[in-house]
């Protein structure tokens, strides 16, 4: 399985350490929170800049797997907000970050940022219309980068706005793009769903509405750190012979983030070997 790190978990050390520790651990990518490349927002870096991160992260033997928490610089992004200005700002950012996408090697862009997709009180059926034409003009974008946009269902705690696979398919289906379908997040899943993680991923796997997968415990720690059993997911994803990336993000890192790191892969691997072993008795 292809394991990435997401970078937040170390973002207080530059891009080539992180690197270099995500490899040394094991793990076969980064994906990227671009905040925390840039607090302006990804305009704010030229070519030769991602060239260079690019580069700096692939000389470790990984690559960039992705992005993820697109919206989150600059300041001020809404895929809801009525204000044309703000629409015209994020639009522009959303077309800058598949750019990055594409130019750092990454293979998928994760729509969560659940900060900038809130309802109103009052106007929420316009709010999610201007959700869905940002999701087009995504869509249309990343159809041009030929890099997949994925929503990203969440937890209602975090958002009143795609809390679960069957919303995301619907604004999915509505888009009808190539390059524009959903994920999962083991965190969020357990919690708003009401089928297993498992089933899901039979259920929406094959039919290509999941694309990518994020490992994260409900307790917002790392997998193996709570207690949603990581075993059967890794089986199913075996069994369906899953090529795609599979992203750790915890939010709490006990005991710091790098130790957190640590344990997330060595679980996830040792999960890998014992799947297999079930699998084929």
């Amino acid at each position: 399985m292809k394991i990435s790190l997401c970078n937040e978990v170390i973002r207080e050390w530059e891009i080539d350490r992180q690197a270099g520790f995500a490899a040394e651990l094991g793990y076969d990518g980064l994906e990227i929170a671009p905040f925390t490349l840039n607090a302006h927002g990804p305009s704010a870096l030229d070519a030769d800049a991602l060239a260079k991160i690019r580069s700096t992260v692939e000389a470790e033997g990984i690559s960039v797997s992705g992005l993820h928490w697109l919206l989150v610089a600059p300041d001020g992004l809404s895929i809801t907000e009525a204000d044309p200005a703000t629409q015209q700002r994020t639009k522009q950012t959303i077309d800058a970050l598949v750019s990055m996408c594409a130019a750092l090697g990454g293979s998928y862009l994760i729509h969560g940022s659940p900060a900038q997709r809130v309802l109103p009180d009052r106007g929420t059926e316009a709010a999610r219309a201007r959700a869905l034409d940002h999701f087009r003009h995504a869509a249309n974008a990343a159809n041009s980068a030929k890099v997949h946009y994925l929503v990203e269902p969440l937890s209602s705690a975090q958002t009143a706005y795609v809390n679960t696979l069957a919303d995301a398919a619907a604004i999915v289906s509505a888009v009808d793009q190539p390059y524009f379908s959903a994920m999962i997040d083991c965190c969020s899943a357990a919690q708003a769903e009401s089928t297993s993680i498992p089933d899901l991923l039979s259920q929406h796997l094959p039919g290509g509405l999941i694309r990518h997968v994020h490992f994260n415990d409900p307790n917002l720690r790392g997998p193996g750190q709570g207690d949603l059993d990581f075993l059967p997911i890794v089986e199913r994803l075996l069994e369906l012979n899953y090529d795609g990336w599979i992203g750790v993000e915890p939010f709490d890192y006990v005991p710091d983030g790098p130790a957190s790191a640590a344990r997330a892969i060595g679980t996830i691997r040792a999960l890998e070997e014992a799947a297999k072993t079930r699998n084929a008795s």
